[in-house]
């Protein structure tokens, strides 16, 4: 049986008053396996010379598996999560848009692993995050 998955809207509108929504994440595409969002690249999410802070990288992609886990899991459960490791490559300049994509590595019972990749507006790549999500009892 397929999982309904949630409207991309119903899923922005949970976003907007917690930490993803002050950052300015915006969702574009929320599939079982895949999560796509942007991300515009503010001078209060950069270090002092004008490059997208290495933690704002991390919440970024952070945001993008906890959505994916959240969209897969049954009824009753929550997330949190228990592991993260980040490649930095390379950078994005304030006033710019990056895009993450989160793509579903496994989609287990009691936990999930995904792994964003964080592109500049060029398409370069940026970062890479890889993330496990341990399911809880609610």
């Amino acid at each position: 049986m397929t999982q309904l998955l949630p409207a991309l809207e119903a899923v922005q509108k949970i976003l907007e008053p917690l930490f993803p929504g002050l950052m300015g994440v915006r969702l574009l595409t929320i599939e079982s396996e895949r999560v796509i969002a942007e991300l515009f690249v503010r001078p209060d999410l950069c270090t002092a010379g004008g490059i997208l802070h290495g933690g704002a990288y991390m919440a970024f992609a952070d945001t993008l598996g906890a959505i994916g886990t959240v969209i897969n899991m049954p009824q009753g459960k929550r997330t949190t999560t228990t592991d993260s490791s980040t490649k930095f490559i390379g950078g994005a300049r304030v006033n710019t848009t990056v895009t993450g994509e989160s793509l579903a590595l496994h989609r287990g019972r009691t936990t999930m692993v995904w792994q964003t990749t964080i592109r500049s507006a060029e398409g370069k790549l940026c970062a890479v995050v890889t993330q496990t999500q341990l399911i809880l009892d609610a």
